[in-house]
């Protein structure tokens, strides 16, 4: 997959990407606008509600942007334990968090300016298929997943900020499977695809982390398409489901 625009000195893992893959993230990497999703409220929010909304609406369309193209953006890098015949954890001390990943992936990291930290994991064959922790960090304002709104307005949030079917002619389309809040983590499932083109499936969990002195938005999403449901789905929903705090 090509990467999105909004990376700079990041760690390239070489890959050759696809004309559909092009499409797929320039389409994605264009910048934000929310205009089209905004609703008139006259007297029902101060100016100060109103920034602060559409702040979260940038920040959530940001986070779900980048993950889609994480795996093109990283370098190798390594740091394993045995957990089963399958799976392997991998576990980031610095950053506070592990995932079980399969025993046969790949591991990459990266740098930007734009977020913290950026982990991919990802089959050593090509494959569209990944799963990626990407760490943003955000203001005072965002104390916990519930600073966002209810799941149910996360999960729209996300989504309608990436459909583009609505425009002539239609771009990618967008479509929400399901959302659900459980132990501080907001999990959202939802598809993408581009005209002519097969359905790429995205799982994601969504959390913040606090040291007391900073918040940071930790959003794990693994990606597959059609083609490799049978192959890669289960993995990808384990190894998502799998990621916690240490």
């Amino acid at each position: 997959m090509a990467s999105i625009s909004w990376f700079s000195s990041l760690h390239i893992r070489p890959t050759t990407a696809s004309a559909s893959d092009k499409a797929f993230c320039s389409g994605l990497s264009s910048p934000i606008t929310v205009e089209h999703h905004k609703t008139t409220r006259p007297h029902l929010l101060s100016s100060l509600e109103e920034g602060l909304t559409v702040k979260r609406r940038q920040l959530i369309l940001y986070t779900a942007t980048a993950a889609i193209g994480a795996a093109s953006t990283v370098s190798k890098a390594l740091a394993l334990n045995d957990v089963s015949e399958d799976f392997s954890i991998y576990t980031d001390d610095e950053n506070k968090f592990k995932i079980e990943i399969p025993q046969e992936w790949q591991i990459g990291t990266g740098e930007s300016a734009g977020f913290k930290s950026l982990t991919a994991f990802y089959p050593k064959e090509e494959s569209n298929s990944n799963v990626s922790v990407m760490i943003t960090g955000v203001g005072p304002d965002f104390t916990k997943m519930e600073s966002f709104g209810k799941v149910e307005e996360f999960a729209d949030t996300l989504v309608s900020g990436l459909d583009r079917s609505w425009k002539k002619p239609p771009g990618v389309a967008a479509k929400l499977i399901d959302c659900k809040s459980s132990k501080g983590f907001y999990f959202i499932e939802y598809t993408l695809q581009n005209p002519g083109e097969s359905r790429k499936h995205l799982y994601s969990a969504i959390g913040m982390l606090t040291n007391g002195w900073y918040n940071r938005l930790y959003t794990v999403t693994g990606q597959y398409g059609d083609e490799e449901t049978d192959k890669y789905a289960s993995k990808v929903q384990k190894a998502v489901r799998s990621f916690k705090f240490t």
